[in-house]
């Protein structure tokens, strides 16, 4: 995030003069106002981005959808055009709620979002504190889904990112013709908008009955024998649920660390998006499996 000094009154400022100068504008219709005016909502509108940073970023995407569509309602009642008006009003509140799901879901409010400032003092903790994490190879993965009972596939970003999705049905598809139960689990904001990795899943032919919601996954994670962590990070980061100090601290998470075993694809050891680092990776019952994740799932399709 850009932390410029007493950016909350560089913000009241700017749209108390944009007020002030509309007004004016309205009174006294000179070019030189609307110029005016039109730079300071450049300025307050770039400024206002800028200022967010970290996990709060994808909010930024449906808050700015929402604005363009109050911003066309107001122009539909310039305009005297109901369908102006309509659309815009749609999209508007359609963005406003939408915003509102990503918030929760992240345990932010939305004012906290606007105002910005996440992850200022929340720099990366070294690899030391957690110890070394674990790697493990495709054949060994393969091995390990071929005797589990039950599988949950987390997907992420990572997944959209790779183009994955159709190696994962089929990944998801084998295990289901060898008996295994095979489920995944979807975090409210995964992806860059709510309903992001639904829409993958779907694309790829995935039964949308084994698509489940994170409130409706979490409680069995426990009994599940592998958790595939395909290009996810934030959303499996235990320190939300478990350490009080960390900035995701009370962010609803997907408790795949509660599984027997758990895989992790991954490029690297780079942290997620939020750069919060994931103990997730440290753990005992953790391997990571590092690559591409669409080459890594035709991998383990081909040991099968």
């Amino acid at each position: 995030p850009l932390m410029l000094p007493g950016k909350n009154v560089i913000n009241l400022g700017a749209l108390a003069a944009f007020i002030a100068l509309t007004v004016w504008y309205v009174n006294d219709s000179q070019l030189w106002l609307l110029i005016v005016v039109t730079i300071l909502a450049l300025g307050l509108g770039w400024h206002l981005v800028a200022s967010i940073g970290g996990g709060d970023m994808p909010v930024v995407v449906s808050m700015l959808n929402s604005y363009s569509g109050w911003a066309a309602a107001a122009a539909g009642f310039l305009l005297n055009n109901d369908l102006l008006i309509i659309t815009g009003a749609l999209v508007g509140s359609s963005g406003a709620y939408l915003s509102y799901i990503m918030c929760k879901a992240m345990n932010r409010s939305f004012i906290s979002v606007i105002a910005g400032g996440f992850g200022i003092a929340a720099p990366a903790a070294a690899d030391a504190e957690y110890g070394e994490h674990r790697e493990i190879t495709a054949q060994a993965t393969a091995e390990m889904l071929a005797n589990a009972s039950s599988v949950v596939i987390t997907p992420g970003y990572g997944m959209a990112v790779a183009q994955a999705q159709y190696p994962v049905a089929e990944l998801a598809h084998q295990l289901r013709e060898k008996g295994v139960n095979v489920r995944f689990g979807i975090h409210p904001v995964a992806g860059r908008l709510p309903g992001h990795m639904n829409v993958l899943l779907a694309e790829a032919k995935v039964p949308y009955d084994i698509v489940l919601e994170m409130d409706e996954i979490n409680d069995d994670l426990g009994d599940t024998s592998v958790v595939l962590v395909i290009g996810a990070n934030d959303t499996v980061n235990p320190s939300a649920a478990e350490d009080p100090g960390s900035p995701i601290a009370g962010m609803p998470v997907l408790r795949v660390w509660e599984a027997e075993n758990v895989i992790v694809f991954k490029r690297s050891m780079a942290a997620g998006y939020a750069g919060v680092q994931n103990p997730l990776f440290y753990r005992d019952n953790s391997q990571m499996l590092f690559g591409d994740a669409k080459t890594r799932v035709e991998d383990i399709l081909k040991a099968f």
